[in-house]
């Protein structure tokens, strides 16, 4: 369903990574390992859509996407290293103008049983700027359940989040390969994915 093919992307003068291929069917994810500078979260961009590759292509659902394309954007859930949220505004808040910025309204209470559902029901009414950055991830994690695409890109899940945290990303991972989906996360951890569903691309 996704496949990369001979994918070269530089900065400046500078070539990220190139001749990158790879291809994932549903329930399969990919975790993608290299140092900081390697191209990880270029490439989750390439992937999503929202940057150009120096060469090569993108296809999804059997056919070749260019970038910016609406039919890969569509269908992609993209989870940012750093989580973008608005320190004023309490935790509920945040998720839900998420949610609304990928095209889905939510109702209050979907909102609240998400974030009880992560460990954030005793702080949703917080605001962001009080949170420890472990609740601020779990934000991000509230919305994987909240939005509903087949394709998850994720960069750096893990960061911050302690081990009841990591356990819920691990069965919110497991939940969404077994409903057919597929995940390609960047990641200096290892992720709780079964060895049978999971691929492994490490940038030099």
């Amino acid at each position: 369903m996704l496949e990369a093919h001979d994918l070269t992307a530089r900065r400046g003068h500078v070539t990220l990574f190139s001749g990158v291929s790879f291809r994932l069917a549903a329930g399969q994810a990919l975790a993608l390992t290299g140092p900081n500078g390697s191209g990880k979260t270029t490439l989750l961009r390439i992937l999503a859509g929202l940057t150009s590759p120096a060469a090569g292509t993108v296809s999804w659902r059997g056919n070749d996407v260019a970038p910016f394309a609406p039919s890969i954007r569509q269908d992609t859930l993209l989870s940012a290293h750093v989580p973008a949220l608005k320190d004023e505004l309490t935790a509920a808040e945040n998720l839900s103008i998420q949610c609304a910025l990928t095209g889905h309204r939510v109702a209050d209470y979907d909102i609240r049983v998400a974030l009880d559902a992560i460990g954030l029901g005793a702080a949703q009414y917080l605001p962001a700027a009080v949170l420890s950055q472990g609740q601020r991830r779990r934000i991000g994690l509230a919305r994987l359940l909240l939005v509903r695409r087949p394709l998850w890109l994720l960069d750096e899940p893990t960061t911050a989040l302690d081990v009841a945290g990591m356990a819920q990303l691990g069965r919110l991972l497991g939940d969404h390969l077994e409903s057919g989906g597929i995940v390609v996360a960047t990641t200096h951890q290892a992720l709780d994915i079964p060895a049978d569903r999971l691929k492994s691309l490490a940038l030099a």
